[in-house]
């Protein structure tokens, strides 16, 4: 596949570490649904995959995946209250597999059903995606860190298992700039997953800026939920829906442009479960904000 001739490349492309992805990936995350259309309750699990499929099809050759992710809505129960199921990864390697070279599957972990894992919890964890996803080793991993005063023992044990091939590439997913520092004194980021969209708190401004210095990919997540985080869905605002109605544009896809204009080396990773969203949210990457329309939005 070319990225070049896909409807993705509207979008740009980035380079993670020595892979060039679409700058529009997809989240898999939201793949579950909810209700009715839950698939751990319908079994649905055709549909699914045909949209990874769909995905992959349209350019898109960045996928996000959790093993912690749960496969129900349910009530927010603080940051380390997941579910460690593994259908995500699961259903990717249905779909994907075997996987084309140029698509990259980033991973987390750090969080489990007891907690933050400790350090030596940790291999055990990658070993888990690596049997999931049927992998040799995998694209990219991120220390989804909560709490931790210091990250360097966790993210020590990350940096042995990529010397020893499990891992390709290195994340950090939660973070300030100073844990960022410390990570990148013991093995090479090539990517940060922080919380970031339009209304939704511009804490992790100076994280985005050094991450464009340094080449490091920036991952917004929430960036369409914002205040609404896990309950997902897309937040109401009234310049967000303004500027929809101007440019004949969903909300969402305005949330995915403005996140896009922050920075060449910023991604957008919407996650869906409705296939006419996906290809909305591809669209997304066609959309040019103007001035006005940034300034509008903060």
């Amino acid at each position: 596949m070319r990225l070049e001739d896909t409807p993705a490349a509207a979008a740009g492309t980035f380079p993670v570490g020595d892979m060039t992805v679409s700058r529009i990936g997809f989240g898999t995350k939201r793949l579950a649904g909810g209700g009715p259309g839950d698939i751990t309750a319908n079994g649905d699990r055709d549909r699914v995959t045909a949209l990874l499929r769909q995905a992959f099809e349209l350019g898109i050759n960045h996928i996000d995946t959790a093993a912690f992710y749960p496969s129900h809505p349910e009530p927010q129960r603080g940051p380390t209250a997941f579910s460690s199921l593994g259908w995500a990864n699961q259903l990717v390697r249905e779909a994907l597999a075997p996987y084309p070279p140029e698509l990259l599957i980033a991973t987390k972990v750090g969080p489990t059903d007891a907690g933050m894992a400790r350090p030596d919890q940790l291999r055990e964890l990658v070993e888990e995606d690596l049997r999931d996803l049927g992998r040799d080793h995998l694209d990219l991993v991120y220390l989804r860190q909560h709490g931790l005063a210091s990250l360097a023992e966790h993210f020590g044990a990350l940096a042995d298992l990529r010397d020893a091939g499990l891992i390709r590439h290195l994340g950090l997913s939660n973070v300030r700039l100073e844990k960022l520092t410390e990570a990148r004194s013991i093995a090479p980021v090539v990517a940060v997953q922080n919380r970031y969209g339009v209304d939704f708190g511009r804490v992790n401004d100076e994280v985005l800026r050094a991450c464009g210095d340094e080449g490091i990919a920036f991952v917004p997540f929430f960036a369409l939920a914002a205040s609404g985080r896990e309950s997902g869905g897309v937040a109401p605002n009234d310049s967000v829906q303004a500027i929809a109605a101007k440019h004949g544009a969903t909300p969402a896809q305005v949330r995915i442009a403005w996140t896009l204009s922050q920075g060449s080396h910023v991604l957008a990773i919407p996650g869906t479960s409705d296939p006419g969203h996906l290809v909305e949210n591809v669209a997304a990457g066609a959309l040019r904000l103007s001035p006005e329309d940034l300034a509008s939005l903060g």
